[in-house]
């Protein structure tokens, strides 16, 4: 007895798509930066992974919504990293 088919993408399906969408960030990033700026954000994606996905976002919306039409520089990119970078939060635990 055979169901209909499942309209589910298989998990292969699911990673080439977003292998694709990942090759059409990477073009949208290579036009938007600077080879010294995408160095630093490769450079960031290892050891920060969050905050170079939050950057990655921040520009190509940027990029799409017509703020920014050209190639960022390495000080550019490195004042959007401080911009998205949140502050680190200092705790202090007085004990009685």
């Amino acid at each position: 007895m055979s169901g209909p088919q499942s309209q589910q993408p298989s998990d292969e399906e699911m990673r080439k798509q977003r292998a694709e969408a990942e090759a059409i960030k990477q073009k949208a990033l290579a036009m938007l930066l600077d080879s010294q700026a995408r160095q630093r954000l490769a450079n960031v994606k290892m050891v920060k992974p969050d905050l170079a996905a939050a950057v990655e976002n921040y520009l190509i919306n940027a990029a799409t919504s017509g703020r920014l039409n050209r190639a960022l520089t390495d000080n550019e990119l490195k004042q959007i990293l401080l911009s998205i970078q949140q502050p680190k939060r200092d705790f202090k635990i007085n004990r009685l």
